[in-house]
């Protein structure tokens, strides 16, 4: 059997309709009335019928892309219970579900803990503040020397996400992102594409919104993980408890770096990445990192046949 991890997607995977296929599954079927007790909603209902105008309010996001990814993993171990990940992590958001695989985080206490983080994000910066870009087709050092080159005091830009060789996501203050994206078509970037978010994330923009989720983690009863979690702040392995809350707090600030993450797994001995949870668009980005990684997603029934065979091949 290959050696493998799983991955869970962030903000932005979701859709109206996701996961439709897999809600006869009682794993996903249990998983989302936890999710509803605890959010004192029906969330299951806004994933499958929508609006998608509140599916993509961020303190619905959120709990619904970590209840989706909770479900889906939960369903992949109760079918295959002998193939046990040797490691897991998230991307931004993915990684709360990477902790709630890794029996660091109740599932309960993390679908609360990411509404109050979509809430604090969408509180600390006002709307149209801030933005998003990503920049196709330049080094990473030349996009973190060219957001450092477009800020001005109080009108910063910084690298959020390192996302592959070549694909860099930009957060910070409106004008300075567009300061950036003019510096970098000169630079000769392929293309910048501005990203339609309503906060700008992974930035120092994001300060108040890491204090209140300290406040909160401070009250949740955390754990140990059980397997190693790849921090996005670290791109390295923790388990302890301390260094997951820093870890998470630090996240809100700091860059996602999701490529250097792929690779320490790699050379970590991980030979397979399997993505739980809506869409595929870590498996775009894992196969664009590293090609001879054995990729696969789970978000049916299906799926998890086809992950078994591939893992067991």
């Amino acid at each position: 059997m290959k050696s493998f991890a799983v991955v869970f997607p962030g903000q932005g995977s979701q859709s109206v309709g996701m996961l439709e296929s897999f809600m006869t599954n009682p794993v996903v079927a249990q998983t989302f009335a936890e999710a509803n007790e605890a959010l004192g909603y029906d969330l299951k209902q806004v994933v499958l019928t929508g609006p998608e105008a509140e599916l993509n309010k961020t303190e619905v996001t959120q709990p619904a892309i970590l209840t989706a990814s909770v479900a889906a993993f939960r369903a992949f171990r109760a079918a295959a219970p002998e193939l046990a990940p040797k490691a897991c992590a998230g991307h931004s958001l993915g990684e709360y579900s990477a902790l709630v695989a890794a029996g660091a985080l109740d599932f309960a206490d993390a679908v609360r803990l990411v509404r109050l983080r979509g809430q604090a994000m969408q509180e600390a910066v006002p709307a149209g503040v801030g933005a998003m870009m990503a920049v196709l087709g330049l080094d990473d050092d030349v996009v973190v020397a060219t957001c450092a080159e477009a800020s001005k005091e109080g009108d910063g830009v910084w690298a959020a996400n390192f996302n592959t060789p070549g694909q860099v996501v930009i957060s910070g203050a409106k004008d300075a992102v567009a300061r950036a994206g003019d510096l970098f078509k000169e630079k000769g970037a392929r293309r910048c594409v501005p990203l339609a978010v309503s906060v700008p994330s992974h930035c120092p923009m994001m300060q108040s919104a890491a204090d209140k989720l300290a406040e909160a983690l401070a009250a949740i009863n955390l754990k140990d993980a059980s397997i190693k979690v790849y921090a996005n702040v670290l791109a390295a392995p923790i388990t302890a408890k301390a260094d997951i809350v820093d870890c998470l707090v630090k996240q809100l600030v700091g860059s996602v770096r999701w490529t250097e993450s792929v690779q320490k797994m790699k050379a970590d001995g991980v030979e397979a990445l399997i993505e739980v949870g809506p869409n595929k668009v870590l498996t775009g980005l894992n196969r664009k990192i590293d090609k001879s990684l054995t990729l696969g997603n789970i978000a049916s029934d299906a799926d998890i046949e086809a992950v078994i065979a591939s893992l067991n091949a």
